[in-house]
């Protein structure tokens, strides 16, 4: 499913006056141009404010960011992304001054052998328009949201970002990996010929409360966690996962992405793309063993051999992030822990 954004404005008290923006110096930071004395409110424009990482990036603006007075969401119904027109009236609705685009067509590794070329058609087109639909409008800045997708199959680890194009992605989630990255070749032409500002910042793995559980569209840490549940409830003797357990993962809490966007939107203005991640992996054998300790399942865990593991390895070199500040915070024990206390909520109010 899309990842859109619910329909909302989020307005600090002052109100939004008119006039020129200035941003940027040599550190990249935005910066509100002074009038008649006053600071020119700036406008932040979200798509996928109304997913998992979109939810807790507007509260990251609303509770920790002076920079903006206005963030704008909306929902897929109210403007397709996929649609040029339904972009150009959406810029024209929220004028926005800087986008982040976090909206996408995931889904874990099942969803990705099944519709290929929809997960490649959609996720192009909807950044591709956008980009090119907010340099028109002379928004100040970009940010785009890519992932550790585009990576190749075979990088060294730790993935470092001169790495990204040193051969073909894996071949699972290759189409959606490859789409996210034709943004990243979109914004440094764009910044070459136009001078348009932009940014792509590529997140792990990410988790934490609000995490989507479907089994047919989650990935592997709410999968996992609904499966053991399940099976611990229904008393089953063995919960089945795919693949053999050998690949290691990496996962950032998703609150600490949210955190690392905020830092890079405000204060990061290269081409060159940036890792955000916690920089430690984890084997999937041994993830699967932590999940199941966290839930309580006692049962017996069968590894299904004749489905694919995917990329045999995922660990990043996080020391770019680190010019603009960042650095994970969440124990990742602890992290897991939130996120099955907040399913176990979620079950309640359902």
């Amino acid at each position: 499913m899309f990842s859109l954004a619910v329909s909302a404005s989020y307005s600090k008290e002052a109100p939004i006056p008119s006039g020129p923006m200035r941003a940027g110096g040599r550190d990249g930071a935005l910066r509100c141009a002074k009038r008649e004395g006053e600071l020119v409110a700036m406008r932040l424009l979200i798509t996928g404010g109304s997913g998992f990482l979109g939810r807790a990036l507007v509260r990251e603006f609303e509770q920790n960011s002076a920079r903006f007075e206005r963030v704008d969401t909306f929902r897929s119904r109210e403007y397709d992304l996929r649609d040029r027109a339904a972009v150009t009236q959406l810029l024209s609705d929220k004028r926005p001054d800087v986008i982040i685009h976090l909206a996408a067509k995931v889904g874990g590794i099942g969803a990705n052998q099944r519709y290929p070329g929809t997960f490649f058609y959609d996720n192009l087109m909807m950044g591709a328009q956008l980009v090119e639909e907010a340099r028109l409008r002379k928004v100040q800045k970009f940010v785009a949201i890519g992932t550790i997708c585009s990576y190749p199959k075979f990088t060294p680890i730790p993935f470092k970002e001169e790495n990204l194009w040193n051969g073909y992605p894996e071949e699972t989630n290759a189409p959606y990996g490859i789409a996210k990255k034709m943004l990243l070749v979109q914004l440094e032409a764009y910044r070459k010929e136009f001078g348009f500002r932009g940014i792509t910042l590529l997140p792990v793995n990410l988790y934490g409360p609000g995490d989507n559980f479907d089994l047919e569209t989650s990935h592997v840490i709410p999968a996992m966690i609904r499966k053991f549940h399940t099976a611990k409830v229904a008393g089953a003797d063995t919960v089945t996962l795919w693949g053999d357990g050998s690949p290691s993962r990496e996962f950032l809490y998703v609150e600490d992405a949210a955190r690392g966007i905020r830092l890079a939107t405000e204060g990061y203005d290269s081409p060159e793309p940036v890792n955000l991640g916690s920089g430690s992996e984890i084997l999937m054998k041994d993830l699967a063993q932590l999940v199941r300790e966290v839930v309580g399942y006692e049962g017996r865990i069968h590894w299904d051999t004749t489905k694919p593991n995917g990329q045999p390895r995922r660990c990043l070199d996080t020391s770019r992030a680190k010019q603009f500040g960042f650095q994970a915070e969440m124990p990742f024990a602890e992290g897991l822990k939130r996120t099955y206390r907040w399913f176990l909520e979620a079950g309640e109010r359902e």
